[in-house]
């Protein structure tokens, strides 16, 4: 009985603390559209990103990113909200389809500023680079600058 209560209060204890922290959910748009997910750990933030989007060659690309991100600045630029400066490393997967079809594994980077409305609403304007390499069409270089809009709960 004693370890029954014991691992329903350890498991109370983690909900508690997973609802504790920020998240964001909303929409990227870049090179394509993606849908974003972000979750506050601590002072930094893992950002999730999965979308659909059409290349400068004409394929078709379907990918995700995930990025954990470095809050380097928060400077108090106005009385209400928050401004936030940031940058991380991450990886990424994707397909490409069209005439050559093909894998993508490789690493990410990202920097941007965003800032935080007084009520829920999040805004981020961002730089993301991507360094891989595509199964089936060799070294990969794809970057791009996403606009933000998310719901912060």
């Amino acid at each position: 009985m004693k370890k029954i209560i014991l691992v329903a209060a350890m498991v109370l204890g983690f909900a508690v603390a997973a609802s504790a922290q920020p998240r964001a959910l909303g929409v990227r748009i870049g090179n394509g559209g993606e849908i974003s997910y972000q979750h506050q750990l601590g002072a930094n933030f893992l950002e999730v990103d999965g979308g659909l989007g059409l290349g400068f060659d004409g394929v078709f690309n379907v990918g995700a990113t995930g990025i954990y991100n470095f809050m380097i600045a928060q400077p108090q630029w106005t009385s209400r909200g928050e401004w936030g400066f940031y940058a991380g490393p991450g990886a990424s997967v994707g397909l490409g389809l069209g005439e050559a079809n093909y894998f993508t594994l490789g690493a990410a980077g990202m920097v941007g500023l965003e800032y935080t409305f007084w009520f829920p609403l999040q805004l981020s304007l961002d730089f993301r680079q991507h360094v891989g390499l595509g199964f089936g069409n060799g070294l990969w270089f794809p970057s791009s600058i996403g606009l933000g809009v998310r719901y912060r709960f």
